[in-house]
């Protein structure tokens, strides 16, 4: 069994979040079959900042995407506080995407045509908020961004790092219990990516929000408290650091 880490001791006799069990994906068919993920076994537990490395190809966004239900597995089970997150329907693992996953991605995937504000408010539009709560809502997030003098622009009038924040409050609106982030300051220069990985940092440790990051960037990594390791689809690390960003 996988320990993982918990922010605190006795984390064996805490129940993970997530529980990742002998999870296989392969990709195409017949002989041209790529195992990207190959019987991994890792746990999850709350209040945990995580970050996930390897080189390319080594799986690390596969695997992301199966922890948040946009991809199935080939074979093996995602466990989510007990459920097998694969054996619901397809409603209810679009509603646990929904309400308790945030997803951050290295493009930030912002429509153009709108403002920060209304970017911001989409998934609690969708999820069935109500516009003006949506909009008061997205508002208070994008200022403790730090964007109270961006929420009215759109993408094209905001720098890389900006757009990132937004689309860090958007993976915020529905108050997730976990962020999923996908080299989310893979194109920004390194203050600003220090500026995004403080902004994780604060929700993890002030919200008690799950944050598992994939990066190439390592130099972040050894101040993330724990990181694992994989190397062709399988785990071969898994660490706990000293230093906090």
């Amino acid at each position: 069994m996988d320990k993982g880490w918990a922010g605190g001791d006795n984390v064996e006799e805490r129940s993970p979040l997530i529980q990742v069990r002998d999870l296989y994906k392969t990709f195409g068919n017949g002989l041209k079959q790529v195992e990207a993920l190959k019987g991994l076994d890792i746990d999850i537990y709350e209040q945990e900042f995580i970050s996930i490395i390897g080189a390319s190809g080594a799986g690390k966004s596969t695997l992301l995407h199966i922890l948040g239900s946009l991809d199935r597995p080939s074979r093996g089970h995602l466990y989510y506080r007990g459920e097998d997150v694969f054996s619901w329907g397809e409603n209810k693992r679009a509603e646990f995407r929904n309400q308790k996953i945030g997803f951050v991605f290295q493009m930030h995937h912002l429509l153009p045509e709108f403002t920060s504000l209304e970017n911001t408010m989409m998934p609690a539009l969708i999820g069935g908020m109500k516009k003006r709560t949506a909009a008061i809502e997205a508002e208070s997030i994008l200022i403790k961004m730090g964007l109270r003098d961006r929420i009215q622009h759109k993408p094209s009038e905001l720098s890389g790092g900006e757009q990132q924040r937004v689309a860090l409050a958007r993976a915020l609106i529905l108050k997730p219990e976990i962020i999923l982030a996908d080299e989310p300051t893979g194109n920004l220069d390194s203050q600003t990516g220090k500026l995004i990985y403080d902004l994780l940092l604060s929700l993890n440790q002030e919200e008690n929000i799950v944050i598992v990051v994939v990066t190439h960037n390592e130099s972040l990594t050894t101040k993330i408290p724990r990181c694992i390791t994989l190397h062709d689809g399988e785990k071969t690390g898994d660490r706990l650091s000293a230093k906090k960003i």
